[in-house]
């Protein structure tokens, strides 16, 4: 089975289908990692869309968007629902941020996210501007989440070793 990402290491490219929903209307096309180089960015991959935990979790991450945005860095949050149900999501929850679809799991699969009996496990991963991962949490059985606080941290530690003179 593939290794998840580590730390250090370029996360490997992929091109996914997704929506956006701006308030009024859901907007389709294709997310590519490589697009997103030059800011950083963070990864949520969810097990369902309208479930519970993935609710809390995504509504959190939307409320605080702009806190990710005063830092440079966008959400995208991945899960193997197909965008038609991404969309009832989104419009039910106003989520704003990007669902994409990795229908099949393939790419958690590539990316060593899923579990026999559990399927995809709830992973967040902060990427830095060069598509490098700088931070990673993947749950043993996805009943929490990361809260914003902590991936704002993370994402803050990136602007701090770009400043510093070593960094």
């Amino acid at each position: 089975m593939p290794k998840p990402p580590e730390p250090g290491t370029p996360a490997p490219d992929f091109t996914l289908p997704g929506i956006r929903f701006d308030g009024d209307t859901v907007h389709r096309r294709e997310y590519r990692l490589a697009d997103a180089k030059g800011s950083p960015l963070v990864l949520a991959f969810y097990p369902g869309d309208d479930t519970l935990v993935c609710t809390r979790q995504l509504c959190s991450y939307n409320a605080d968007l702009d806190r990710f945005t005063d830092l440079g860095a966008t959400v995208w949050a991945i899960s193997g629902q197909d965008l038609d149900s991404h969309e009832r999501f989104a419009r039910k929850r106003a989520l704003t941020l990007p669902l994409l679809s990795d229908t099949g799991e393939t790419l958690a699969k590539s990316w060593g996210l899923t579990a026999p009996g559990i399927g995809l496990r709830r992973s967040v991963f902060v990427l830095d501007a060069t598509g490098t991962v700088r931070w990673r949490h993947i749950a043993l059985a996805g009943l929490t989440f990361r809260s914003t606080d902590t991936l704002i941290e993370q994402l803050a530690a990136l602007g701090d070793a770009e400043a510093s003179p070593t960094g």
